[in-house]
């Protein structure tokens, strides 16, 4: 136990901002300037002590990943209750249309991009970044699925339907080879300048000036279609965390850089269906025991880490330290996630 995931303070608000720089472009839900980067975490503050009963559009959490032995902010994670509504959510669906001419004895597909806004209402996970130095030992997969956890503790909270968005490929200049050859031609922007608007304005300027006829992507120049549906290289490992969940890519794609969306039912997300809550006792479990996400389910306190976990009788011994980490005392009820095996 090592690591602790938390709802974000203020006081990270150092930390928070040496993530937002080392993430850097196209990492859009970061890619704020202080003063609104600061509104937000105090907005998610303010949402998680909230008595709410349905997902609204102003309701974002922030999770933090805090090294215990040192307290630094280690890694950061949001979920969006409801995304489409204020601003709205716009991506491209890739869709493959058919041509044929009897006469000329031709028959082909091809594929065209459509602006939509069909995920309106629907939750989002993402903002998933850690420190490279805090990539090991699986502290970045335990932020990932305690998103999860977050959701199975007050479902309520959230749609029935949750996406994801991951980032598409950038250089280390920040340029976009999809955002070079076809956003460019109609936004008359830097890549980042955009990325910046999405990220603090209400996104209205994407209504107004992106094209509102389908794109023929063969028109496209070869490293624009390329790189449709692609993440960045950053981004694989979050994008294989997602498969292993259950999200599946539904051809949709980002605007600017043309990475996949993907989605899948909140209920059936792995790490929520098999997330179980039961009391939960100080103990010595062994040390060959799987180490197991626990995780206090009241909201406002939430809180997940991972510790070895014995499950006797359905009640989940854990070390006094993992209790402490959570905030939890002995006969507390627990989430707890062991890979589905908790009973």
């Amino acid at each position: 136990m090592t690591y602790v995931v938390r709802p974000m303070r203020l006081s990270d608000m150092a930390g928070l901002r040496a993530l937002r720089d080392l993430a850097g472009p196209g990492f859009t839900s970061l890619a704020v300037d202080d003063a609104k980067l600061e509104a937000r975490v105090a907005a998610a503050e303010a949402v998680q002590q909230a008595d709410l009963s349905a997902p609204g559009a102003d309701q974002r959490y922030m999770l933090a990943l805090e090294h215990l032995e040192t307290g630094v902010l280690a890694g950061v994670a949001g979920v969006k209750a409801c995304v489409g509504e204020a601003p709205p959510y716009f991506n491209f669906r890739v869709l493959r249309i058919s041509q044929a001419s009897a006469a000329a004895q031709r028959r082909y597909d091809m594929e065209v991009l459509i602006l939509v806004n069909e995920f309106t209402g629907c939750s989002e996970v993402g903002s998933l970044f850690v420190l490279p130095d805090h990539r090991a030992a699986g502290a970045g997969r335990m932020l990932a699925q305690a998103r999860y956890l977050l959701m199975r503790a007050a479902p309520h909270r959230f749609a029935d339907e949750v996406v994801s968005e991951l980032r598409g490929v950038v250089d280390e200049h920040g340029a976009s080879p999809f955002w070079e050859h076809l956003g460019r031609h109609f936004f008359r922007m830097d890549f980042e300048e955009a990325d910046r608007l999405s990220a603090a304005t209400d996104n209205q300027f994407i209504l107004d000036l992106m094209p509102k006829y389908p794109i023929y992507v063969d028109l496209l120049p070869k490293a624009a279609r390329e790189v449709i549906g692609q993440c960045h290289p950053h981004g694989r490992g979050a994008f294989s965390l997602l498969k292993w969940e259950g999200f599946t890519y539904q051809r949709v794609v980002d605007i600017f850089d043309a990475g996949p969306l993907v989605t899948a039912p909140r209920d059936s997300i792995r790490t929520f269906r098999e997330s179980r809550r039961m009391e939960v006792r100080a103990g010595e479990p062994p040390v060959d025991t799987p180490p197991a996400l626990v995780a206090n389910p009241d909201f406002a306190r939430f809180a997940c880490t991972s510790g070895h976990v014995a499950v006797r009788d359905a009640i989940a011994y854990v070390t006094p330290a993992t209790l402490d980490a959570v905030g939890l005392a002995p006969g507390d009820a627990a989430l707890i996630w062991n890979g589905g095996d908790a009973k």
